[in-house]
């Protein structure tokens, strides 16, 4: 395997990808230093280490990586190594550029085959789940190779199975999250991590696939969890979840009622009014009004 390194805008392997801002492949004989300083940069970077053995800072934390694992740097966070130290051994890396939308949440660009839920669920579990290092993560190294391979070889279609191994590497990426997070798959710990993901973006209009996905589950065992353990379908859950969020913002004056339907997910005020009553006995209005008046 050689050492190489495309970049966009100045390799023209990378002319029909420019998602792809960087893809290479280093082999690092000896020890250097003041060539690897820390950087942020707006793009995805993922480094899969071949052999060796790296320290690297990931959002100025120290993380030590074994050949198998995958260093994850999100948009924004800075990565880099004490001194610009590079250690002995080899990795191959890519920077894949993401939509970064208002809200900040990430979706892969035209370029992708995923559906847009799809693309909207991997986005947020990349967000939510983050963790800097996948441990033991060889598809992702067999998937680097892969690319390597059409970008080389040029053959027919590997414009299409360059963008489809992308595809694929978000996927398992974010499998590979939701699995490390969660290695035993105790569903009562896994319903405190995924209400604690709910609860940080009650606005987002999650749907049941999404919800599977944060806990690494299939969309019919998730719901067939869900539903024995709570008693709930996955909705009625996610209600509950927004409803006991929005009894504790109601208990704040300052707060409007409008605000609280929306902040916690429903469609209007009046929607948020209906589910309310219908779950409490009161309207949003009614039940502020006896709160602040029995404090």
């Amino acid at each position: 395997m050689h050492q190489f390194v495309l970049q966009r805008g100045k390799s023209a392997e990378l002319r029909l990808f420019p998602h792809i801002s960087e893809l290479g492949i280093k082999k690092n004989g000896a020890i250097q230093l003041n060539t690897f300083l820390s950087t942020a940069t707006e793009d995805i970077r993922l480094y899969y280490i071949l052999d060796g053995k790296f320290g690297w800072r990931i959002n100025h934390q120290p993380y030590v990586l074994y050949p198998g694992d995958v260093a994850l740097v999100l948009p924004g966070v800075p990565f880099g190594s004490d001194n610009g130290v590079l250690d002995i051994g080899s990795f191959t890396w890519l920077h894949i550029s993401m939509q970064k939308l208002e809200n900040g949440h990430l979706l892969p660009g035209k370029w992708s085959g995923l559906s847009e839920s799809e693309g909207a669920a991997i986005g947020k579990i990349l967000l939510l789940n983050y963790s800097p290092v996948l441990c033991r993560f060889n598809e992702a190294g067999k998937i680097l190779k892969c690319i390597h391979a059409e970008l080389s070889g040029h053959e027919i279609g590997y414009q299409t199975r360059v963008n489809h191994q992308l595809d694929e590497l978000l996927i398992q990426t974010t499998r590979h999250m939701t699995m490390q997070s969660n290695p035993g798959r105790d569903f009562p710990k896994t319903f405190m991590h995924l209400e604690e993901a709910l609860r940080r973006d009650l606005s987002y209009q999650w749907t049941v696939e999404e919800m599977a996905a944060l806990v690494g589950l299939g969309t019919t065992l998730f719901t067939e969890r869900v539903k024995s353990y709570s008693g709930f379908s996955p909705i009625n859950y996610l209600i509950n979840i927004r409803i006991s969020e929005a009894i504790k913002l109601l208990k704040r004056p300052d707060i409007s009622v409008t605000d609280i339907a929306l902040d916690t997910g429903f469609y209007s005020s009046q929607h948020f009014s209906t589910t309310f009553k219908k779950l409490t006995g009161y309207r949003p209005s009614e039940f502020r009004k006896n709160h602040l008046y029995n404090k």
